[in-house]
């Protein structure tokens, strides 16, 4: 976790990328939940996202799922995972398993592995992002 800027929205905020299908999908799953008015959801493909402006590495961004949360710190990965099932009421049952030491390590494994296939991943069709196109660099 990193320290940022302190916000002013009273929930926290879920930066997640719009053109990834599967990451979409899961997005909208959560939106529907009871919990999910308590979050702020920004597409980072969106053409007026900017990372920088966020207090975020626009290269690190597109590398990992990032949550804000209320106190302005920055969970990256199974971390922001275990921060959004926090918000979500039929999900909060499961953050102390997910947040076990061995059960934390073994989700760590598995989103490592995800995130290095995800650029390999279909992406929706686009034409006003600036990220339509984007080749992720996994050596940053």
């Amino acid at each position: 976790m990193q320290k940022t800027k302190d916000m002013s929205h009273s929930g926290i905020t879920v930066y997640y990328d719009g053109l990834c299908q599967l990451c979409s999908r899961e997005i909208e799953h959560y939106k529907k939940m009871d919990g999910a008015s308590n979050i702020s959801f920004v597409d980072i493909t969106s053409p007026g996202f900017d990372a920088t402006a966020e207090g975020l590495d626009p290269h690190k961004i597109h590398q990992s799922l990032h949550v804000r949360d209320t106190n302005g710190q920055i969970h990256i990965g199974v971390d922001a995972f275990i921060m959004i099932w926090s918000q979500l009421n039929i999900l909060k049952k499961i953050v102390p398993l997910a947040s076990f030491g061995p059960v934390k390590k073994t989700l760590e494994a598995g989103y490592f592995l995800f995130a290095k296939v995800r650029p390999l991943l279909p992406r929706k069709e686009c034409s006003d992002s600036p990220y339509c196109e984007v080749q992720f660099d996994q050596k940053r």
